[in-house]
């Protein structure tokens, strides 16, 4: 098989069990300096020893493309498809999945640049997805100061219009471009901190600018609901708020251990996020499972949309949706009722409709 789309998979497969982010950019720095070289040139360098020799180049990744040159399906490969498992054809809802609101970037704490996300997304079959990276206050995870946030909204909108990362330029954008040759439509977006009192930790002007809002709380998760209750509503109705990310903050699994619910009057939240026509988001990552169930069926009882989100770091993150997914329909929510099933001029009208 081709050692790049070897190297590739094995690397996305590494990011969909969650291992490790160094193991999956080893692989992917490998790809990279192998990326154009013909196959009978790597054959060569392999012979002669350069390979081997290469920068980027290590043990295990070199073993990867030698059997791959072979005409082989690696073992590393062969190994990680059987545990993780060979993506199947979309059933169900998960087919009806039409983008995502909730992805990172190595902007802020993403392993990879916007294009690599882009084509990862195009690759999971979907035809948008919303770039969020942090917002200021979360300084752990190198949040967007208004000034960087300023510069992504001009490199989203060059990708849209079939130019690189480094050439932003206004005159040639088309919002409806589509991605141009990423294959998938990038929506400028953010995930931004709740802060302690409610307000969105950004610029109001900037937000307005934004395709997608994601409003989430990351800091002081164990305030008592009395105080939460009323932060989260202040947040849920500023008219900028489209979604309400992983709204109780809990871990279930994962490296980083478990992590109990943040305490807040449901009943109430998922109100607000009815009256004021927030989505309330399912995220899809194996370690946080948000909400749980019984307020998913809350939040349904109240008359909410849905968001069904991978909250990817990484582009094999983006394989996360068939759990979301799973959830949404084990859960009876309606399709219509999913705001990521819906086309992108659609959600962009919704999107929009409050800020006017």
């Amino acid at each position: 098989m081709d050692p790049v789309e070897a190297l590739e998979e094995i690397a996305l497969l590494l990011e969909r069990e969650l291992a490790s982010p160094f193991k999956a950019k080893a692989f992917r720095k490998a790809a990279a300096a192998i990326e154009g070289v013909p196959v009978d040139e790597l054959r060569s360098r392999a012979a002669d020893g350069r390979l081997k020799r290469t920068p980027g180049i290590g043990d295990s990744s070199y073993t990867v493309i030698a059997e791959a040159l072979a005409g082989e399906v690696p073992a590393y490969l062969a190994d990680l498809r059987q545990r993780v498992g060979a993506d199947a054809a979309p059933t169900g809802l998960r087919a009806q999945l039409r983008g995502d609101l909730h992805a990172h970037s190595d902007w802020s704490d993403g392993t990879t640049s916007i294009a690599a996300m882009a084509r990862a997304a195009a690759s999971a079959g979907l035809e948008y997805f919303a770039l969020t990276d942090h917002s200021p206050s979360l300084r752990v995870a190198n949040g967007l100061s208004p000034e960087r946030l300023e510069s992504q909204v001009e490199i989203v909108a060059a990708l849209n219009a079939g130019h690189g990362e480094g050439d932003a330029d206004d005159d040639a954008v088309d919002a409806a471009a589509a991605g141009a040759g990423l294959g998938v439509r990038i929506l400028t977006g953010i995930e931004v901190d709740i802060l302690a009192d409610g307000v969105l930790d950004q610029r109001a002007d900037l937000l307005d600018r934004l395709d997608i809002v994601v409003a989430s709380v990351h800091s002081k998760l164990r305030l008592p609901a009395a105080e939460m209750t009323p932060r989260m509503l202040r947040a849920i109705a500023d008219p900028r708020t489209n979604v309400l990310g992983h709204c109780t903050g809990r871990l279930v699994q994962g490296s980083r251990g478990t992590r109990p619910q943040s305490e807040f009057d449901a009943r109430a939240v998922f109100a607000a996020c009815a009256e004021h026509d927030v989505a309330v988001e399912i995220n899809s990552r194996p370690e946080r499972q948000d909400p749980p169930d019984e307020l998913i069926a809350l939040a349904l009882e109240a008359g909410c949309c849905f968001s069904i989100d991978t909250d990817s770091h990484a582009p094999g993150h983006f394989g996360f949706l068939a759990l979301g997914a799973a959830r949404a329909e084990a859960a009876g929510i309606p399709p219509e009722r999913i705001v990521t099933t819906w086309a992108a001029d659609r959600l962009l009208e919704w999107a929009g409709a409050k800020k006017r």
